[in-house]
C-alpha cells in the first residue's frame, strides 16, 4: 500500500470514530529513527552549534526517503531538547528528509528497553543505513506463562 492509500486508510479509521490506536495496513511500518549518531554524526545537546553544520549520512537520507515514498511512517525521535526543535526541523528540510513527525526529548543514556502494548522491533545502527533484512536473534520478553 502506497503512502496516499495509507493516509486514506488512517483517515477512514478516524472518520469512522474508532477509539483504538490506528492499525497500519499490512506491510506498512512506523519507523522511529534517532538523529544524532544514526542519520548524521553524533552531536551532543551540549554542542548545539554543530547541529546546523553536520552533514547527513547519504545512505540514511536515501533509505529514509525510500521508506517514506513506499508509504511507511517516518518519525524522528531524538534526545535533542525542545529548544533545538527549530534548528532540527530546518536541518531536516535543508537536507531533504521526508518525514511525518518529530519527537524531541528522548531519554539520554542508551541501553533502551521499550515496553509497549504494540509490537516493537528494534534495530541498532552500526554504521550502515540500508533496507532491513530478517535475522534470528535472542530477545527479552515478559514471562506470559
Amino acid at each position: 500500500m502506497k503512502r496516499k492509500e495509507n493516509d486514506q486508510f488512517l483517515k477512514e479509521k478516524i472518520e469512522a470514530g474508532e477509539k483504538i490506536s490506528p492499525v497500519l495496513p499490512e506491510g506498512i511500518k512506523n519507523y522511529l529513527i534517532d538523529i544524532d549518531g544514526t542519520i548524521t554524526e553524533d552531536v551532543p545537546n551540549e554542542e548545539p552549534e554543530r547541529m546546523i553544520t553536520c552533514m547527513p549520512y547519504t545512505d540514511a537520507l536515501t533509505t529514509c526517503n525510500k521508506w517514506y515514498a513506499e508509504g511507511h511512517r517516518i518519525c524522528f525521535f531524538t534526545s535533542r531538547t525542545e529548544e533545538h526543535r527549530t534548528v532540527t526541523e530546518n536541518w531536516l528540510k535543508k537536507h531533504g528528509f521526508n518525514y511525518h513527525s518529530l519527537l524531541m526529548g528522548k531519554p539520554r543514556g542508551g541501553n533502551y528497553h521499550w515496553i509497549d502494548n504494540h509490537l516493537v522491533k528494534a534495530t541498532r545502527y552500526k554504521g550502515q543505513f540500508t533496507d532491513l533484512i530478517n535475522k534470528e536473534v535472542t530477545i527479552e520478553v515478559f514471562n506470559d506463562e
